[in-house]
């Protein structure tokens, strides 16, 4: 992971408290990993992998870091206001929101999704993402700036692969979401952007994806791999500083070594 003199252009995030949705394995936990090599103070978030989230946090403190844990079902957008403001009253107040929780569930076609399934889908990857964004406003104002940095998706923008439409659809609402949340807090120095993987190898796609339709999403790609976590980690912390990114909102950056050229 390095020290803060490992990124120097991120030397601005030093210090800087951030909160990590979904950071106790995948793109989450490497994000976690890489603001406390910058010097940020990192809560990391988990559901149900607690005994992930501890190791993500033990490998932050050895290298020097500083992290800790926070619990929610983000299946709650409840929970994911009340993880906000549990975070700021920890920490003092709260500087980056990193929305990055968001499950696939399930792969199967539109017409055999129950509504049970719908609403799931919908709070883990939509209505709590906005709780937490709303939350986090007032610690933001309070602060006099902010980020938020939402995790979207390729299939925001292709319609998602086989059997993962709904997951797509409201990934296109967390893009929607992103663009008029920063025309709406642009005045109050809150800066909203979003980051946009395409295949990445996580145990998401271990847990739903079969290895010939990985295969076969692989072939699609460019640069002839999946990515890695480490792979996305970079634009997170772009985003995130103001020296790099300061006059940047409304933007999400794509991720997918070239499987899609908007």
């Amino acid at each position: 992971m390095g020290s803060v003199m490992d990124r120097p252009g991120f030397a601005d995030l030093a210090g800087r408290i951030v909160l990590v949705t979904g950071a106790s394995t995948g793109i989450g936990a490497a994000v976690a990993r890489g603001f406390a090599a910058c010097g940020a103070r990192v809560a990391v978030h988990y559901n149900r992998s607690a005994a992930e989230a501890d190791t993500v946090v033990a490998t932050i403190a050895e290298r020097g870091g500083e992290a800790w844990v926070e619990q929610a079902d983000l299946a709650s957008p409840a929970q994911a206001a009340a993880l906000v403001d549990r975070v700021a009253r920890r920490a003092g107040g709260l500087d980056v929101l990193v929305n990055n929780a968001g499950d696939l569930m399930w792969r199967g076609a539109v017409a055999d999704a129950d509504a049970e399934l719908l609403q799931r889908l919908l709070d883990v990857n939509f209505a709590s993402l906005v709780a937490a964004c709303r939350a986090a406003l007032p610690h933001f104002r309070a602060r006099g700036r902010g980020v938020v940095i939402n995790t979207t998706s390729i299939a925001a923008r292709n319609g998602g692969g086989p059997g993962v439409v709904l997951y797509g659809a409201f990934k296109g609402a967390v893009s929607t979401l992103t663009r008029g949340l920063a025309k709406e807090w642009a005045r109050e120095n809150i800066r909203v952007n979003a980051v946009a993987p395409g295949t990445i190898a996580t145990p998401l796609h271990d847990r739903l994806t079969p290895p010939e339709t990985m295969r076969a999403i692989v072939a699609t790609i460019p640069m002839q791999r999946a990515g890695t976590p480490e792979d996305c980690v970079g634009a997170y912390l772009f985003l995130a500083s103001e020296q790099c990114s300061g006059y940047i909102t409304g933007q999400v950056i794509e991720v997918n070594g070239g499987q899609l050229m908007p």
